[in-house]
């Protein structure tokens, strides 16, 4: 069985994302959607709430499992007992951020396979920061997430 680790902030997780783990379901058997508590980022909504976000759109797919994670994505990938790391790239800063990363990561474990999927088009532009601006100044964000993320979120008074 083939499987892949998606791990990031997710705050929220939007339809870019959601196209990454698209993709990743084309690819692999099983693709683990790792919620990462990241101690440098403050994040409008909490590990519990992230995690739920994308439970929900993932609700009847077996295929994908979430969990939280709070250590480095090798000691993850590790313990999935995968070396397949799976980053969404939307443009150059992307890139160089997630290159940097990876040769940092691949002295911990040589053995790690970091697999990039560019986004599409039409994602180009959307990130969590974006829908998290929309929130604080009140514009709309429906297009950018999941439909069951964006349920949570309005229903949640989260805005």
């Amino acid at each position: 069985m083939k499987k892949c680790v998606f791990a990031g902030t997710f705050d929220p997780f939007t339809v870019g994302h959601e196209d990454t783990v698209k993709k990743c379901l084309a690819l692999f058997d099983e693709v683990v959607v790792a919620v990462a508590e990241n101690k440098n980022k403050s994040c409008l909504f909490s590990l519990n709430a992230r995690e739920k976000m994308i439970s929900s759109v993932y609700k009847g797919e077996p295929r994908v499992r979430v969990v939280t994670w709070n250590g480095a994505i090798v000691d993850l990938l590790k313990k999935e007992n995968t070396p397949i790391y799976v980053r969404g790239i939307r443009n150059f800063r992307d890139f160089d951020y997630e290159t940097a990363d990876f040769y940092a990561s691949r002295k911990l474990d040589p053995d790690m396979i970091t697999l990039y999927l560019p986004a599409e088009q039409e994602h180009l532009h959307i990130s969590s920061t974006l829908v998290k601006n929309s929130i604080a100044f009140e514009k709309p964000f429906e297009s950018y997430l999941p439909k069951a993320v964006y349920d949570i979120i309005t229903e949640k008074k989260y805005v």
